[in-house]
């Protein structure tokens, strides 16, 4: 292949599974504050199809084709003029900007301060599982929620990809969490911490919590309705699929906010930290090839929405 082609899957329109095609097209240019990654790895994450179905396309009005994938494990291969603190052979992973390069392709274009290194301890495949779900746990949690030691945390859909780092992350800080998920995955959830697992198909966790201090809500609908009523006065929920009604919010004395992630080099940098100290444990993983079928399957296990941890396309 020419140097300056690579291997990708795009879409060339917006709809359903058969869009996603794989192409050779023109790497991605580097711009000075930007590393070029070889892609090892890329995860799978709802914001992908969600794209690709055209749910975003107010938000998002990019040209085609367009490279789907923003999370992405490799090996930086070339840097900009003005990057300092990374090199060519730099293991490393990144939450990239939302642009139409995806990394769903043989590389991927970085900006230097989205980059942290991979710890040794982990694979490509783990460490593309990280940058987004764990960093909209982070900020969900952290930035937001503020949690602090001895506070109750309700985290919905604890099994999926943001729910496993959330569930770590505040144990980490001292909270007491309950989490909800199917019963086949309670025991899992425990292993990382979950103090209480409640089974969303056969129990209502608004009847069994009370005097919450915070909700972390990755489902939304019913779900995040109900969860105001979980939280003591003046507790706080976020949620990161959909804005909640400020008027409920008002009813029950509580606090709300949507979160949409900031990709961040510096928070993700903490998080390797933690993975590299095995403070942090990586999500379970379902992988698929780089391919055009591999991930078209990819994709369609993840808008089942009955995934356990996360879905990571490796590459060669």
């Amino acid at each position: 292949m020419q140097k300056n082609r690579m291997k990708a899957v795009v879409i060339e329109a917006y709809g359903g599974l058969n869009e996603l095609k794989e192409k050779v097209i023109e790497k991605p240019v580097l711009l000075d504050n930007q590393v070029l990654v070889e892609v090892k790895a890329a995860s799978v994450n709802p914001i992908d199809w969600k794209l690709r179905e055209g749910y975003l396309q107010d938000r998002y009005d990019f040209d085609f084709p367009i490279v789907l994938g923003w999370d992405v494990a490799g090996v930086v291969t070339e840097v900009g003029k003005h990057v300092i603190d990374f090199q060519v052979g730099d293991r490393v992973f990144a939450r990239p900007e939302l642009t139409r390069s995806g990394t769903y392709a043989e590389y991927t274009v970085v900006d230097e301060v989205l980059l942290a290194k991979v710890p040794d301890n982990i694979s490509f495949e783990q460490a593309a599982s990280v940058p987004l779900a764990g960093l909209t746990a982070y900020q969900a949690l952290f930035d937001v929620l503020e949690i602090m030691e001895g506070q109750k945390v309700l985290i919905h859909a604890g099994a999926g990809g943001v729910g496993t780092y959330a569930i770590q992350l505040a144990k980490l800080k001292g909270a007491y969490v309950a989490t909800t998920a199917s019963k086949k995955n309670h025991s899992y959830l425990t292993s990382l911490g979950a103090d209480q697992c409640i089974d969303y198909k056969s129990e209502s966790f608004e009847n069994l919590l009370s005097e919450y201090d915070a909700v972390f809500d990755t489902v939304g609908g019913d779900t995040l309705s109900k969860s105001m009523k979980v939280l003591r006065k003046g507790g706080k929920i976020v949620s990161i699929v959909e804005p909640p009604s400020e008027q409920e919010a008002q009813r029950y004395g509580v606090r709300e906010e949507f979160h949409w992630l900031i990709p961040r080099g510096d928070q993700l940098q903490e998080l390797a930290s933690l993975l590299e100290q095995g403070r942090l444990k990586p999500a379970t993983l379902e992988t698929f090839p780089f391919s055009e079928k591999g991930v078209r399957h990819a994709q369609e296990l993840s808008e089942s929405g009955h995934t356990k941890g996360k879905i990571v396309i490796k590459m060669g």
